[in-house]
């Protein structure tokens, strides 16, 4: 029953997504007419996201209830597990996370046409066919269906792996009585419940900007207006991206007990590529915005951003490479890879057909000016992307050529972006601190000295307080550069506006954000940047590690800390059995409380995972790590001890990514947009 309620969600999701496609491209790139197909495709995106809901629903039913007739719960569910690991065991395997991923997409379309809703609503107040409006209103009503028909596109691509190759929905006869459970290292850290849905509203949001860019192609405008709107979806779908990479890095820390946020793992780095192009176009869509410049190189970027999502999901789901991350039971890469090639070969050819209307009227007038910072910006982002995507693939490249399995592991990956990194941070207190078109000497004075001395200041005193390696001092000396900039950036703001109006200094900042939040906001994501990146110079350079078998009683020094052996137990759990060790942390010979690592063995797979024990604190981690106990007497224990300086400013710096991107996207000016939304429902035509 449940199965057969599942699967008619899907084929109506897969119906809704090509009327949408259809009615949507009928109503964009019609010359006559449109309106009813326009409001055909709003309807239909609002089914699709009705019907998937549906099929969401009736999976999370069959998982917590245990109906193991259903395909996909008898290959990941199991009657032991806990409740909150069965219901997020949805994006546990690959067809579960396929069907979580279409449900986010139709979620997207829905969500689109709900924002777009005025435009329709004034279509109808006219009672006009569209070629009778003029300017900006005829364009947008055209424009807005014609991406919901590219979204419907992406849809049917993804429905149509639900409803074939992807079905979690299968039925089987007999069913068992119990399943194996989900991948043990998804069942261990309740944050499996927060990183994949992160990763996954920001892999699906990125089709929004793709289809504005595919929309404007089609549609031959590639003006300002729509970068605009393409801008904003693009900004919240990279802020879900971010959280979900940050996420994964405290997973990867708290759950696989080595010490570490990034491993740089293949699935990791197909997860930072579309999140280094993302980041590129933020900055360069504020080039065309200003200067009318970079046309082409924004919509390559959009496009390319939406095929690195693919391609990570690709990456994920082919087989291809071995990852703690990686479903390898995929059977749906050949099928990713074709659709992956369909969509670059059509977008570049779009992007061919139209080169005369992307030429660009502006240029470059100065070295010495914002426009400049961006474009460096951008060309580090993407060389970073082309060396992060190359050391990912060679070992596979090799191995299909010549047989031969390579790795390419962190060194390479180390080695290429420290330098990067390091000529990032720099720009980002250039680039604020640049006037458009050109700045004079004195400008330039004026706008680098404090800050070029509070640099050389930092960086000459981390050296005298004793950290003698170049690369932590070099950072910390550009931390300090690009915090001042930024600092006299919100103080020259503020000033600004108080000298407007007479407004405290809170009241001022509140309206800074309510005209410029865009731009306020992309500083304060900058200051989180800055933050992470002291985090993982302090942490990866000081890091302090020291593995020791103790019996009770005994004590493992290591820097200003000590840990004690109290006992080691063990205990039967309903999905598996733990054996752990109590520790007693000291800290400058001051009791911190009693750390519990454990080793899990789960008797469905067979499989033990060791699960660490985290002090943390604003200045260090302690981090235990059992490694054995004696499977006889229990009298010792060996744990592996390391101290982490900083490393919790990482999630801290993360969040402020996180607030920076909001304040950016925060619709600060309300009441003009419902203002105006009201003049285009009063008099569309006079709004035109």
């Amino acid at each position: 029953m449940l199965s057969t309620l599942g699967y008619a969600s899907v084929i109506g999701a897969l119906l809704a997504a090509a009327v949408a496609t259809a009615a949507g491209g009928w109503a964009g790139l019609s010359r006559s007419g449109g309106e009813v197909s326009a409001a055909l495709a709003r309807r239909a995106a609002y089914f699709a996201f009705f019907a998937m809901s549906g099929g969401m629903l009736v999976m999370e039913v069959a998982l917590l209830t245990h109906d193991f007739s259903v395909e996909y719960v008898a290959r990941v569910g199991s009657r032991e597990t806990p409740t909150y690991y069965t219901a997020i065991s949805l994006w546990s395997s690959l067809e579960g996370s396929i069907l979580f991923w279409g449900w986010i997409l139709a979620g997207y379309g829905a969500l689109f046409a709900f924002t777009r809703r005025r435009e329709f609503q004034a279509l109808r107040a006219t009672g006009e066919p569209l070629t009778a409006l003029g300017g900006g209103l005829a364009h947008g009503l055209r424009t807005t269906p014609l991406v919901l028909g590219v979204i419907g596109v992406v849809q049917l691509f993804f429905f149509g792996l639900l409803a074939g190759a992807a079905n979690p929905f299968g039925i089987v006869d007999p069913a068992p009585a119990n399943g194996p459970g989900p991948n043990p290292l998804l069942q261990n850290h309740p944050l499996m419940g927060l990183h994949p849905p992160m990763l996954y509203f920001g892999f699906v949001g990125m089709t929004v900007p793709f289809a504005f860019a595919i929309a404007a192609l089609l549609r031959g405008n590639v003006e300002a207006r729509w970068l605009r709107d393409a801008r904003r979806w693009m900004v919240a779908a990279w802020a879900f991206l971010t959280m979900g990479i940050i996420g994964g890095g405290w997973w990867s820390y708290e759950v696989l007990g080595w010490g570490g946020a990034w491993a740089w793992d293949p699935v990791e780095n197909a997860s930072f590529l579309p999140w280094l192009t993302a980041t590129a176009f933020l900055h360069s869509a504020m080039v065309q915005e200003r200067r009318g410049m970079l046309k082409t190189w924004n919509l390559t970027l959009m496009i390319a951003t939406f095929l690195l999502t693919l391609f990570g999901t690709f990456l994920t789901r082919s087989g291809v490479i071995d990852s703690v991350h990686a479903f390898t039971e995929g059977v749906i890469g050949p099928v990713f890879l074709a659709f992956i090639a369909v969509v670059a070969i059509a977008s570049l050819a779009l992007i061919g057909w139209r080169g005369n209307r992307l030429r660009a009227p502006g240029q470059v007038e100065s070295p010495a000016s914002r426009e400049s910072a961006f474009i460096l910006n951008n060309l580090l982002l993407v060389g970073f992307t082309f060396t992060v995507l190359l050391g990912t693939m060679w070992p596979l490249v090799v191995e299909a050529l010549r047989g031969d399995r390579i790795s390419v592991g962190p060194p390479y990956f180390d080695q290429v972006a420290s330098p990067i990194g390091l000529a990032l941070i720099f720009l980002m207190g250039v680039g604020p601190a640049l006037p458009w078109r050109r700045a004079g000497r004195k400008q330039l004075e004026r706008s680098f000295a404090w800050p070029a001395i509070i640099g050389s200041a930092a960086g000459l005193g981390a050296f005298a307080l004793g950290v003698g390696y170049f690369l932590p001092i070099l950072t910390i000396a550009f931390a300090a550069f690009v915090l001042t900039t930024i600092a006299e950036e919100f103080r020259k703001g503020i000033a600004a506006r108080r000298r407007i109006a007479d407004r405290s200094h809170l009241g001022a900042l509140r309206d800074l954000f309510s005209r410029t939040g865009q731009r306020y906001g992309g500083y304060v994501v900058h200051v989180g940047v800055i933050v992470i990146a002291l985090a993982i110079s302090v942490s990866w350079t000081w890091k302090t590690e020291r593995e020791m078998t103790l019996r009770p009683g005994e004590r493992l020094d290591i820097k200003d800390y000590e840990v004690e052996l109290v006992e080691v137990w063990a205990h039967e759990e309903p999905h598996r059995f733990v054996i752990g060790a109590t520790f007693a942390a000291y800290r400058d010979g001051r009791g911190i409380g009693e750390e519990q690592p454990r080793i899990n063995f789960y008797k469905a797979t067979g499989q033990n995972i060791a699960t660490p024990a985290v002090k943390s604190s604003l200045t260090s981690d302690l981090y235990l790590t059992l490694m054995a106990v004696d499977p006889e007497g229990g009298d010792h224990a060996t744990v592996r001890a390391i101290v982490n300086p900083g490393i919790v400013w990482l999630w801290i710096g993360g969040m402020i990514m996180g607030v920076g991107a909001l304040i950016a996207i925060w619709p600060w000016g309300r009441s003009r947009v419902r203002a105006a939304g009201a003049e285009l429902l009063a008099d569309p035509a006079a709004a035109a």
